[in-house]
């Protein structure tokens, strides 16, 4: 916690005022009231019994801890004054110094994914930082988008209830009306975002205000603070214009690439220092097409992201996403992301446990499947690690503590 240095030259202070009060006292205008204290301890005992010493000792020790007693109450008080909990203060800020010294990790993407993410990774690191997506276009966001000409703010909503250290604050960014004219649809956390927007004139002037009132452990940023829509070419030479298009109008085409409209978008500066200070970048886990490259699509944030020496990791999806990757393997996510970003990710993290059954034909009736590690090449093969990322139950996510665990374990390695 930072303090035994202090501790440390307390204690120094107090041993050497000790003598210097001594001094004080025998040679100065007290030495007639310092020898009636000391005739009067010296007369409470048998010298024959117990040592005239020992009597000094223990009023010295009676008087600690009074001293001790008073400090602790005082600061008792200040934290009740200050609306703390005495008895949790302590692990409070053994917790935060503990966080503040963990790794400065930078994730990439947007959806659920990156969200459960950050809530694992937050129980290790305070230094983290999310580059989220803004080119949604559907439901919540894509209403708030077209009435406000805003950026998408529902995978930011996703990422602050994640990282924000009050429960409260958590569940009612993501509680969404079921009922109300033009608030139907609407979650607390778009419409707060919606309207610290307005405020300041975009979402770039009200970021301070949101960290702050939010308490978020750590930082999120837009990947751009300007709307911009998901551009996708096919296979089959169509041109599809919107995320939320993009599963309607695919069909068995494959997405040759995506491009966001219009493509000369400013970043924030403080997302490319984060991506600067980075001591581990992130991307995923979430959908490929619509959630982590179009963050990457950004010119200046791929061009720090290529720039930096930073272990850049690809959290590999558990299943096919059907609409956006059918068909494709873990050497295609490779490949496309090398394609988009101009870099490869230097580690492919793929989970290693098993599927069950019944996990698998469910999601085979939605025409997902497997993730194929076929097809890779040598140079690929080496970039992989496996770990046991499956969240338990009837679903194949990834397990937010398991996945933390795993990103750090690489940290260390590296």
């Amino acid at each position: 916690m930072g303090v035994k240095r202090w501790f440390s030259l307390f204690a120094l202070c107090s041993l050497v005022g000790a003598f210097a009060f001594l001094h004080l006292t025998w040679t100065g205008p007290l030495h007639f009231a310092a020898t009636r204290w000391i005739l009067y301890l010296n007369a409470l005992t048998d010298p024959e019994i117990v040592p005239l010493w020992v009597v000094g000792g223990a009023v010295m020790l009676l008087a600690l801890v009074g001293a001790v007693t008073s400090m602790v109450m005082f600061n008792r008080s200040i934290l009740r004054a200050i609306g703390n909990d005495p008895k949790t203060t302590l692990d409070t800020i053994h917790s935060v110094r503990t966080l503040a010294r963990g790794p400065r990790v930078l994730a990439v993407g947007g959806g659920t994914g990156l969200s459960k993410l950050l809530g694992g990774l937050k129980e290790y690191s305070g230094n983290l930082t999310a580059v989220v997506t803004v080119a949604d276009d559907g439901g919540s966001s894509g209403r708030l988008r077209e009435s406000l000409d805003m950026i998408a703010p529902g995978d930011l909503t996703d990422c602050y209830a994640a990282l924000s250290d009050s429960p409260v604050l958590s569940r009612l960014l993501l509680h969404r009306f079921e009922r109300g004219d033009g608030l139907s649809g609407h979650t607390f956390g778009n419409l707060l975002l919606a309207t610290l927007s307005e405020e300041q004139g975009g979402l770039q002037g009200a970021m301070q205000d949101v960290h702050e009132v939010l308490k978020v452990r750590g930082e999120v940023f837009p990947a751009t603070t300007s709307p911009t829509r998901l551009v996708a070419e096919l296979s089959d030479g169509r041109v599809v214009y919107g995320e939320s298009q993009l599963a309607a109008q695919k069909g068995v085409a494959q997405i040759l690439r995506v491009r966001l409209d219009p493509p000369d978008l400013p970043a924030l500066p403080a997302v490319l220092e984060a991506v600067r200070q980075a001591s581990l970048i992130v991307l995923g886990p979430g959908s490929l097409y619509t959630s982590i490259l179009p963050a990457l699509l950004v010119p200046e944030v791929a061009e720090a992201v290529r720039q930096s020496r930073a272990p850049l990791v690809y959290v590999a999806p558990i299943m096919t996403e059907p609409g956006e990757t059918d068909g494709l393997s873990l050497a295609d996510h490779d490949a496309a992301i090398f394609g988009h970003l101009g870099r490869r990710p230097d580690v492919l993290l793929v989970n290693s446990q098993p599927v069950p059954l019944k996990v698998l034909d469910r999601y085979e009736e939605e025409g997902a499947a497997l993730l194929s590690s076929l097809g890779m090449d040598a140079q690929t093969r080496r970039r992989v690690v496996y770990a046991p990322l499956l969240q338990p139950g009837l679903v194949a996510h990834h397990d937010p503590a398991a996945l933390a665990r795993a990103l750090l374990a690489l940290k260390h390695r590296d």
